[in-house]
């Protein structure tokens, strides 16, 4: 049976002043849920309505009714789990690699899905600037389907992580050289901009390249949306790594 103290805690952390005063994320769904338990992430509290959960010791998991599973719940239609996790202490960045780099990205689907593509192509470090949406948000960490369980993401000053930065930083523009002809290094920045901004000013005046992707259909589409060009760059930058 969930007790008032713990629903009024859950609900709370869909705010995330109260993530950040609590230390604590939800996260819903047994596929996802069972990732962050096998990578390691230390679980305050799991509900169940009699999923499975791999990776979960039988004294965790409070089996609770549908009923009950709604209450808790921001989802319309959930889907069996709710885990209410620690957040994971800041790893060391690092710099064998490529990194991404986000100046300022506000849509969480976007952010979820950059993490996403940071686990699929295997970059290991996604540096957010602090005004980056949270990324232990409920519609994140939907929208990463448990990738933020490989990822390491830290919230960062960005202007000062790049003036420290020893490699290369490739900040991304429409008007920037082509992509899938620039010379690319084995290691670097990849610096994604804001949805209707793009990358501000003094980001873009630290940038010792511009890259883009060029346009080949009629002139109407203003922009791409930032996953899909981030996911577009990863892929040359993979291809020819």
């Amino acid at each position: 049976m969930v007790v008032k103290s713990e629903l009024k805690l859950i609900k709370n952390l869909q705010q995330k002043k109260y993530r950040n005063e609590k230390g604590l994320f939800v996260m819903e769904g047994a596929k996802a849920v069972g990732e962050l338990l096998e990578s390691g992430f230390k679980a305050y509290k799991l509900f169940s309505t009699g999923e499975e959960l791999s990776g979960s010791k039988i004294s965790q998991v409070e089996n609770i009714s549908m009923k009950e599973l709604k209450q808790l719940s921001s989802l319309k239609n959930p889907n069996g789990v709710l885990g209410v996790f620690y957040k994971r202490p800041s790893a060391r960045v690092d710099i064998d690699g490529w990194i991404v780099a986000l100046d300022g990205v506000q849509d969480p689907g976007n952010l979820g899905t950059i993490i996403r593509l940071c686990d699929w192509f295997g970059i290991k470090t996604l540096i957010c600037s602090n005004d980056t949406v949270d990324c232990y948000n409920s519609k994140v960490l939907q929208a990463t389907m448990g990738s933020i369980a490989r990822v390491n993401i830290q919230y960062l000053d960005l202007t000062e992580f790049l003036k420290a930065s020893k490699g290369p930083v490739f900040g991304t523009f429409m008007d920037g050289e082509n992509i899938h002809t620039s010379k690319l290094p084995n290691k670097g920045v990849l610096v994604m901009g804001n949805e209707g901004n793009g990358i501000s000013e003094i980001i873009g005046n630290l940038c010792d390249y511009k890259v883009g992707i060029p346009q080949f259909g009629e002139k109407s589409t203003e922009s791409l949306n930032v996953a899909t060009a981030t996911a577009i760059f990863l892929n040359e930058i993979k291809r020819r790594s």
